[in-house]
């Protein structure tokens, strides 16, 4: 049995700028500022006897046994098997630490992890790096999702991130050398609430896709927001309210590139936390429910908490590694 351990991400700026159709087209790329956390996404793998009529089971939300590859009907777990080559005798489970379709990059996380696991069954060892390329390359060409980049690269990579987007090399990884100091900092002023909002990102990104040259000057803001970000981190001479200041600047403009990125829900819980002190926050993901992401001093935490009963509190912590395999037996 082999099980890999996946982390999910929370993505602070330039979301939006590390689609294709975004970075491939803007001779300055796009940037994101993220990090990996330290919820996850596991998947086993595990050979399949001959006893059985059905010779691929593949486990998630639901249970699929099939005979054929092409039977499949989950996506990633069909295109995985297909492009690795692998057409009969194994099943497949996955296990997540958090709800799917809340704006974590679970999907990618999914993809990822299971591209390591099925490489180990293959006696197959690849780069981090290699996941990350080989995941964007099944997500966004064979599977042809609606999908960024950042997603696979933080999954596979982990730690807190400057990523770079372009048509030539797809990514550059710039680890930011925050002190722990620092980051224990920035952490202590984050706070994260489930909306208790499942959504299909599908219908968001599709209008954001179409709006791409309207919403230009915003995405170019928003690139450069992940830059600043990181030199707030990085320089102990910023007031780390300034992070969240620039968190409610940059979710002020993604919520202007598409009608679907909030709501009435969403935008009463927002303006309600900022009443009780939270300096800025944000919408993870593409939008429309989800992660709500919150900047608030410490001091102000337990009535930004008291203030949002609707919304579930999740603790998390920064997560430095990415996939792994944290159990091997052949």
């Amino acid at each position: 049995m082999i099980i890999s351990r996946t982390p999910l991400r929370i993505s602070f700026f330039g979301g939006g700028t590390d689609y294709p159709n975004y970075y491939e087209e803007n001779d300055q790329g796009g940037e994101v500022l993220s990090t990996a956390i330290d919820q996850y996404i596991y998947i086993t793998v595990n050979r399949l006897t001959a006893f059985f009529e059905h010779r691929i089971h593949i486990g998630y939300s639901k249970s699929e046994l099939v005979k054929e590859v092409a039977e499949i009907e989950h996506p990633s777990a069909r295109c995985c098997l297909q492009h690795l080559g692998i057409a009969s005798g194994v099943e497949i489970f996955a296990m997540a630490d958090l709800p799917a379709r809340t704006g974590l990059g679970s999907s990618s996380a999914f993809t990822v992890g299971l591209l390591h696991g099925l490489h180990a069954f293959k006696h197959e060892l690849v780069s981090n790096d290699f996941l990350a390329r080989e995941a964007i390359h099944i997500e966004q060409k064979v599977i042809g999702e609606r999908v960024g980049s950042q997603d696979q690269v933080v999954a596979a990579i982990g730690g807190l991130n400057h990523i770079h987007f372009n048509k030539e090399t797809t990514f550059r990884v710039d680890r930011l050398p925050v002190c722990p100091k620092r980051k224990a900092f920035l952490h202590s002023h984050l706070m994260l609430f489930f909306t208790c909002i499942s959504r299909s990102a599908n219908e968001i990104l599709g209008e954001q896709e179409a709006k791409v040259a309207v919403n230009g000057a915003s995405l170019a803001r928003m690139r450069e927001q992940a830059r600043e970000g990181g030199e707030i981190l990085c320089d102990a001479k910023h007031d780390i309210r300034a992070f969240g200041e620039l968190l409610h600047e940059g979710w002020m403009l993604k919520r202007g590139l598409s009608s679907r990125v909030s709501n009435s829900l969403i935008d009463t819980a927002y303006a309600t936390a900022r009443e009780q002190g939270a300096i800025g926050g944000k919408l993870l993901g593409a939008g429309g429910g989800g992660f709500l992401l919150l900047f608030v001093p410490p001091e102000k935490q337990e009535a930004v908490k008291a203030s949002l009963p609707g919304l579930m509190h999740v603790p998390f912590g920064f997560e430095e590694e990415g996939t792994r395999l944290i159990h091997y037996a052949d």
